[in-house]
């Protein structure tokens, strides 16, 4: 693959639709027919290339069927009109935004709606009917099967890990552009043990670098947060013992919280000595450090390639289209060159149960999605799905009734 993060420049979208159509996306509203990108330069630059390069969002396009403007061809899809509405994981936010854009261009008349509420929220919300699928990066957990299961009219709820995006540890030191951590310092840090940036265990795994002494001045999410909840388990696999809890929730004892992705990295940017866990590319897009994590075999940066190298050795707690990661098999990984801090974020969706609108639209949502696996999704920071993992994605997507 090619390099994880390339420079592209900002760009804002101005061209007015031409049959003046838009789709509902989070990061989309409509005035007059003109759609408005509101989000990091990253999502802009990338967003507005794709809709600008497909002749302004080609929702009205009679040609996107077969792909003769440009698009990705999706096949099987039943073009079923009207309004998706799904919630949940920040962490996914602008993947989704990718695809919904590219599902308004794929089925005409189709539009998608996704409220980047946290996991917890987009659970919620699921089991309680109000959106189609819910978009979180944890599985339901015992008591929420069963009470999904009736949702679904009986049916099993499915986990479908269609995004994935490395987790980062994000910094901001003046003057210092590399840094380099280990999981137990990292507990140690997050639990408020060690206070300063160059206290002596730091110093120890970064003997080239001038680290100041400098307040380490903790941020995390303040909401219900499946990044929240696999940071600490993350933690409690790696730490040797220093970190014990888990759940969505972060123990407010050390540091500021912040609500959301964006929240998080927007104070660390104007805080020094700020350190937060994030989703690579919203750290990536406000320009923060990014830690070197030494998992047991030496220091990793975070790549393409590092990404991969954990993912190829995913596997799954159960058989057939429920698709629940071993997280903390994953985490515990120690293979040279190896990065397995990474959110496997799950749409939870219904295995049957939908009305038939419903169901087509997820259904083409999804394909449209799987089809979308590409280089607009590696610039805004996630890792494409590929090989068995895509196709196992695919069977469970044709399985849903």
């Amino acid at each position: 693959m090619g390099p994880f993060w390339k420079s592209v420049p900002p760009r804002l979208l101005s061209e007015a639709t031409p049959c003046g159509c838009c789709p509902n996306t989070h990061n989309f509203y409509c005035t007059g027919g003109n759609p408005v990108i509101r989000n990091f330069k990253r999502t802009v630059a990338v967003l507005g290339a794709v809709a600008a390069g497909s002749i302004a969002l080609t929702a009205c396009s009679e040609t996107s069927e077969n792909g003769s403007d440009g698009t990705t061809k999706v096949e099987g899809l039943s073009n079923t009109t009207g309004q998706l509405v799904a919630e949940g994981a920040s962490s996914q936010q602008k993947a989704v935004d990718l695809f919904g854009i590219k599902y308004s261009e794929a089925v005409p008349g189709a539009t998608f709606s996704y409220t980047a509420s946290g996991s917890g929220s987009g659970q919620k919300q699921f089991i309680a009917g109000q959106v189609a699928f819910g978009g979180s990066d944890s599985p339901l957990k015992d008591d929420q099967v069963e009470a999904a299961k009736q949702r679904c009219e009986g049916n099993e709820a499915w986990h479908l890990p269609m995004v994935i995006g490395p987790v980062a540890v994000a910094y901001n030191i003046p003057g210092v552009d590399s840094v380099v951590l280990t999981p137990e310092v990292t507990a140690k840090i997050f639990k408020g043990e060690i206070t300063k940036w160059n206290a002596p265990e730091i110093v120890e795994l970064n003997k080239d670098a001038k680290l100041p002494e400098l307040d380490i001045k903790v941020v995390y999410r303040s909401e219900e947060s499946g990044t929240t909840d696999n940071f600490q388990k993350f933690l409690k696999a790696t730490s040797n013992g220093v970190w014990e809890g888990s759940g969505k929730s972060f123990p407010a004892a050390v540091g500021a919280g912040a609500n959301g992705s964006t929240g998080v990295v927007g104070e660390v940017e104007k805080t020094e000595g700020g350190i937060t866990y994030v989703e690579a590319g919203f750290a990536k897009d406000a320009g923060l450090g990014v830690a070197k994590i030494d998992f047991g075999s030496g220091a990793v940066e975070l790549s393409n390639e590092s990404v991969n190298k954990a993912l190829a050795n995913l596997s799954y707690k159960g058989e057939g289209h429920n698709m629940v990661v071993d997280s903390t098999k994953l985490f515990e990984m120690k293979e040279a060159g190896a990065y397995p801090l990474v959110l496997t974020t799950y749409e939870i969706v219904c295995s049957a149960g939908y009305d038939a609108e419903t169901s087509g639209r997820v259904k083409d949502f999804l394909k449209v999605a799987l089809a979308n696996q590409g280089s607009d999704l590696e610039e805004l920071g996630y890792i494409p799905v590929e090989g068995e993992f895509k196709d196992k994605l695919t069977a469970a997507v044709d399985a849903i009734k």
